[in-house]
């Protein structure tokens, strides 16, 4: 029997709407983004707050595909997946990225930042500025910078005086400059991805290691390092990296849109971090953890300070070292 005219024309507009949905879905760029941490934390919040917004303006543009919980791997691993292109999007310490630009290292100096204002000041500089084209130059576009919160000492048992680090091992990120910053203080320094942590301190292979109270608490370190010595001795900075390879092959408008959303997501992380944090001190102090105002920043501020002349002439000079200390950042 043959088709009446209303089912022929059905059909008819069904082929012919196919081939442009099924366009539409090709069209849409995958997009995976690799997060350390849980859903509910800032490091994968920030993703879903990113994805909104570029939800909003490029509508069925991009599938975002957001990882969490260092299901990809840890920062080193996440990075050359970025660089291959398999990983498209994620966040990275400057610590972890002074790997491939040891420039970073310039943010990193113990000791150099009074608060989040003055590292955001830096980093928004002609400092800033030439990490970016640093990093650009290893295949990781980076639209915005972000601020993870200060890095305190976390050990089994309480280390509240510099000279009780002598002898014991501490866990530190693969940077030459961490590694250093602690044999300053006469401790043995072992470094391991954030992700072997946990084991590592609870078998004993490690004594103590630094974090921000909000990844202390994401990774429930608390169990197994309850003390924690408030030295505040690095201010953690970070950034919003892309794939330079993934980038390459977007056009204009695609950039401009992750642009804006990325730079509003990192402005969003900052907030949420803040929040965090406070959140994340109750979360550790009601498992069992013990927080150690310091007494005397002088005596931990006088082995830092050795770590700034060995590494000044990667980063630009004592000069630039001092300057930024001091708050001279050029815009």
């Amino acid at each position: 029997m043959l088709p009446d005219r209303r089912t022929f024309l059905a059909a008819c507009a069904g082929a012919i709407a196919a081939p442009a949905l099924i366009g539409r879905a090709r069209a849409a760029t995958p997009l995976v983004v690799a997060s350390l941490l849980a859903e509910d934390k800032p490091e994968t919040r920030i993703w879903t707050h990113i994805r909104d917004r570029v939800e909003a303006e490029l509508p069925g543009a991009f599938t975002f595909n957001i990882v969490p919980n260092a299901a990809l791997g840890g920062e080193k691993e996440v990075v050359e997946g970025m660089q291959l292109g398999s990983i498209q999007a994620s966040l990275a310490t400057l610590s972890s990225l002074s790997a491939w630009v040891p420039e970073s290292q310039l943010f990193d100096m113990p000791f150099l930042f009074d608060d989040a204002a003055h590292l955001r000041a830096a980093l928004g500089g002609e400092d800033g500025g030439a990490l970016r084209s640093r990093l650009a130059g290893q295949g990781l576009v980076t639209p915005a910078f972000i601020n993870y919160g200060a890095r305190h000492l976390l050990a089994r048992e309480p280390l509240t005086a510099p000279d009780q680090l002598r002898g014991k091992r501490i866990r530190v990120i693969q940077s030459p400059l961490h590694a250093q910053l602690w044999e300053s203080f006469g401790a043995h320094p072992i470094a391991l991805p954030i992700t072997e942590t946990y084991n590592a301190l609870s078998t004993g292979h490690v004594d103590a290691m630094d974090l921000t109270l909000s990844a202390y608490a994401g990774f429930r370190l608390y169990e197994v390092v309850p003390q924690v010595t408030l030295t505040g001795h690095i201010h953690a900075a970070g950034a919003v990296i892309f794939s330079g390879r993934f980038w390459s092959g977007l056009d204009e408008e695609a950039r401009s849109v992750l642009q804006k959303a990325a730079v509003q997501g990192a402005r969003h992380f900052n907030t949420l971090m803040a929040a965090d944090e406070k959140a994340s001190v109750k979360v550790a102090e009601d498992g069992g953890a013990v927080l150690h105002e310091v007494t005397d920043r002088a005596a931990w501020e006088a082995p830092a300070r050795a770590v700034w002349e060995s590494f000044a002439e990667r980063v630009g000079g004592m000069e630039r070292i001092e300057a930024v200390a001091a708050g001279q950042c050029s815009a």
